[in-house]
């Protein structure tokens, strides 16, 4: 074939991969192992768009390389699918979501083969799968029947607890549990009933049931993710989210709250993820203070970094949420606090926590003392504090806090001065440490250091509070009141929860006649009919989240088929952990967060070697939609009117309103007019256009998110068809640095397309009319010239892949193929190592000439990467600029290794030189070995 054909090239060697099963990877131990990864998708039903496989294609290339590196590669791929939309269109048509799924996997599927994706696509997995969920119900069930045991600083059985409690009671145990825990004797936890015993280790479990505060979607019928809220309405939908105390299923994450920050010293992943994990957890050293409210036996928990402020309290703040508001609300308050209460209901978490300009609040009508100096202190509620941070309640410090500080000159409350360093706080608040206390009772006159312990040994000594360290991280709410999600392993006998039987395993999701909500408010799973465990007992009827089977799937690609274990010992041994993760940073605080739980949870209890799951991670950039616009002139629309568009090059003539065209018919921005007509004769079919003086409607661009609404979405398909997934897969690196957000152009893809065909032309002749283009390739041995070009090039491509550099790989191919045509180079020494060294970008061209060049078909991906040989780029000459008093004023060659003295010999000779010198004698010439010579007169 002396034509390069792309679609003929390209179909043919995705045939073969597949018939061959080219990139099946076995579990070789004789080899290193090499384990990358891509965040596996959710299958959506629009499918990809040309921004959705730049991490792909980034990892593809490594994949391909560290094959011809010698490495025995994991890269596997498969689907998050379960998932909130397929629910949504389930319950708008009756259709089970497994069907959209199972149509929106193929549909991916599809598209991804169609790029040339070298993945071993006998390892896929799907979370919605029950083989696969099975697992998650296990890991689930383990979690369950575990504790985190703080003195060997891991999980452990359940047992071991109940072993301590046997012989010691509750005396020496250092535990993870519940706040409100009760402490016993031996004799007294082996004289209680066999249920009483349950219910305690119920406190203990890192998997709990307990009521939270989510966010709570009546329309959708389920609790979201803080990810799926925005502005205070669903992210799908937009309906409205409510603050609401639930009873939801817990997953213990604090327990791992050290560990996880430890964790992220010991990865490579960017500083700015690592950044917004530490930020989540949010460890803070402080204290726990109580305040006794007035006339009651209740006390109020406050968690504070500041306790050397507590002198400068003038207010106390709560939660909306917080479970004593009724009790603390007065009568002549109650309408108030009602009314507060409802509306805080309204604003998701996130919302209230950046809200930060807003002052709003409501006072109780109650007090509670201050249990240093008895003052009384006011009760407010204020929506900037949340029910699951700390203990749901803020003393307040305007002196010393700004948004306390703007609370008080809102409801004009006291501000108190507390340190003789403080300035200005009648104008903002001043955090210092600096100075020493004032009004502050048993500390005035003491610095910051020497209060502190003062007033840690007074909240001690009074059984008042406690020095304590807190996380602004929360455990993890772990149910869905959904369908399509996975099925909780748990039954209901009288009011506790019980694990199935692991033979049970997987408890499937059962029919139901609608995906809705019952109408008593009931998730879906309540319509299902005798749906019960043995005929009797309730099943749990939430399902888990979407971050379940993303929180351990990367395991289930080791031994995907195993129906004994989540994955053989030997094979989790060999690839251990993920070697380079490629995926979106929007995942920094959920899924990967939830995946470092689960995996040291995993490793605590002995089924996985690895304390992290992820050595590197790459989050790639966004690919943004370069949008086309045209303009529409505003007085030319209405009734018995014909609308007008005028061409861009004249919309400032003219009063315009522009809109959204399809870029997918619009090149080089100009517009595809006959085909506007076509695709929106709502208002187009019967326009008059405008153009510019040769006869083009040129379109207005702008740079905007990818979407289809904006009409700016490029298919791959249209790509791939028009110019080969080779192409597609050389531009979308060639756009810039992998994790850099870059404008997706399509007028800049012929370039690549031209660069592949004028790499073709190395090997064959260009055909003409009456003959085919003939093979090129000759077994001539290359020149130095031409050995040089290759080995530089050679390296460069090798750095550049170990750094992730894709860009600058693209570009030194273009340079490559560009030295190598001027020297008419047509040798198959050269050629051959320049097919290998191009072929992770470029897969199904170097196929065919790897083949072509008479090497087994398909033996490439296992070939030999080209060693560099430093010996080639030496240089024999050197080219001297010569100066004649600092301006230069020729150059002369002379070998590498000449001497400075017979280069000043050989240029005082040179007649330019002498021209220049004019007859005189230099004063001196300064040789600079193998850099510049200057002659000075």
């Amino acid at each position: 074939m002396s034509e390069y054909n792309h679609k003929k090239i390209e179909e043919s060697w995705r045939a073969f991969w597949e018939k061959n099963q080219t990139y099946r990877t076995t579990n070789d131990a004789s080899k290193p192992k090499y384990y990358i990864l891509d965040m596996f998708p959710y299958p959506s039903g629009a499918g990809l768009h040309v921004g959705h496989p730049l991490g792909y294609i980034a990892s593809d290339i490594v994949t391909r390389y560290k094959r011809l590196k010698g490495f025995n590669v994991l890269h596997p791929m498969g689907f998050d699918s379960f998932g909130l939309p397929a629910e949504q269109y389930a319950i708008q048509t009756g259709q089970h979501p497994a069907i959209t799924t199972e149509q929106n996997i193929a549909r991916y599927i599809e598209q991804l083969k169609n790029i040339g994706f070298s993945y071993d696509w006998s390892r896929e997995v799907r979370t919605s799968d029950p083989k696969f969920y099975k697992w998650t119900q296990w890991i689930f069930m383990e979690l369950f029947r575990s504790w985190y045991n703080r003195e060997t600083d891991q999980a452990e059985p359940i047992e071991t607890l109940i072993a301590k409690f046997e012989a010691n009671g509750t005396s020496g145990i250092q535990a993870v549990a519940d706040e409100d825990a009760s402490r016993f004797t031996a004799d007294e936890w082996n004289a209680k009933s066999e249920r009483e015993q349950y219910e305690i280790t119920l406190k203990y479990r890192l998997t709990y049931v307990a009521d939270a505060v989510v966010n709570w979607c009546a329309a959708l019928g389920t609790v979201l993710a803080n990810d799926e809220v925005k502005d205070g309405v669903s992210e799908r939908g937009g309906y409205p989210v409510e603050q609401k105390l639930m009873r939801q299923w817990m997953m213990r994450i604090t327990a791992y709250a050290d560990r996880l920050l430890t964790g992220l010293d010991t990865v490579d992943w960017s500083e700015s993820l690592k950044e917004q994990q530490r930020n989540w957890i949010g460890k803070s050293t402080g204290a726990e203070v109580s305040f006794q409210i007035e006339h009651r036996v209740e006390r109020i928990k406050v968690f504070t970094t500041r306790l050397d402020t507590i002198f400068g309290v003038s207010f106390m703040v709560l939660a909306p949420e917080h479970d004593l508001v009724p009790e603390l609300t007065t009568l002549e308050q109650k309408a108030a606090v009602d009314a507060y209460v409802t509306a805080a209901k309204m604003r998701s978490e996130r919302d209230r926590m950046a809200d930060a300009k807003t002052v709003s609040g409501v006072f109780t009508g109650s007090y509670c003392i201050n249990p240093f100096n008895g003052e009384r202190v006011p009760i407010y509620l204020a929506d900037y504090v949340l029910a699951g941070y700390g203990t749901g309640a803020v003393m307040a410090v305007p002196s010393g806090d700004q948004r306390d500080w703007a609370f008080a000159k809102h409801f004009d409350l006291p501000i108190i001065p507390i340190l003789d360093a403080q300035k200005e706080i009648e104008k903002q608040a001043d955090n210092t440490k600096e100075g020493r206390y004032i009004n502050s009772g048993l500390v005035n006159g003491l610095t910051y250091s020497e209060a502190m312990p003062v007033l840690v040994q007074f909240l001690e000594e009074r059984g008042i509070g406690k020095a304590k360290i807190n996380y602004r991280m929360r455990d993890a709410v772990f149910s869905r009141q959904r369908y399509w999600g996975e099925p909780v392993p748990v039954y209901f006998k009288d009011g506790l929860p019980y694990l199935l039987e692991e033979a049970e395993l997987p408890l499937e999701l059962p029919s139901v006649d609608k995906y809705l909500p019952t109408e008593t408010g009931e998730p879906p799973l309540a319509r299902a009919e005798d749906w019960k465990y043995k005929g009797q007992y309730e099943y749990e009827l939430s399902t888990m989240p979407g971050w379940a089977g993303s929180s351990w799937y990367w395991y289930r690609y080791m031994d995907p088929q195993n129906e004994g274990e989540f994955a053989d010992k030997t094979a989790i041994d060999y690839w251990r952990s993920v070697d380079l993760y490629v995926g979106g940073s929007e995942h920094a605080t959920g899924h990967l967060l939830y995946s470092r739980f689960w995996n040291k949870f995993l490793k605590d209890r002995g089924y996985v070697p690895e304390e992290e799951p992820f050595k590197k991670l790459v989050n790639q950039g966004m690919i943004l939609g370069r949008s086309n616009f045209v303009y529409r002139v505003k007085d030319s629309v209405g009734e018995g009117k014909t609308p007008v568009f005028v061409s861009s090059g004249l919309k400032n003539q003219y009063d315009v309103t522009p809109l959204h065209v399809d870029v997918n018919i619009v090149e080089n921005d100009v517009l595809d007019v006959e085909a506007f007509r076509k695709t929106r004769p709502d208002y187009a079919e019967n326009a008059e256009f405008i153009t510019e003086l040769d006869g083009k409607y040129i379109c207005g661009v702008e740079i905007e998110k990818m979407s289809k609404s904006k009409f700016n979405v490029v298919n791959p398909d249209t790509i791939v068809e028009r110019y080969g997934a080779d192409t597609l897969r050389l531009y979308e690196m060639f756009l810039g640095p992998l994790t850099d957000a870059k404008p997706w152009n399509t007028n800049g893809i012929d370039g690549v397309y031209r660069f592949l065909k004028k790499f073709w032309r190395l090997f064959y002749e260009e055909p003409t009319e009456n003959r085919p283009g003939r093979w090129l390739v000759t077994d001539d041995k290359p020149t130095p010239a031409e050995l040089k070009i290759l080995h530089k090039t050679i390296r460069k491509v090798a750095e550049d892949i170990e750094n992730l550099s894709f860009n600058t790989s693209v570009s030194a191919f273009m340079v490559c193929v560009n030295e190598l045509s001027a020297l008419k180079c047509n040798k198959k020494a050269v050629l051959q190592d320049l097919v290998v060294i191009l072929a992770p970008f470029a897969p199904h061209i170097t196929e065919e000439l790897w083949a072509a060049l008479g090497n087994e078909p398909g033996s490439l991906s296992y070939a030999e990467f080209p060693v560099f040989n430093p010996a080639f780029l030496v240089e024999d000459t050197i080219e001297y600029p010569i100066q004649i008093n600092g301006k230069v004023r020729t150059t002369l060659a002379f070998p590498a290794d000449a001497a400075p003295k017979a280069i000043e010999n050989e240029i005082l000779a040179n007649e330019v030189v002498q021209k220049w010198l004019e007859g005189k004698t230099p004063k001196k010439v300064v040789v600079v070995p193998k850099r510049i010579v200057n002659v000075v007169v």
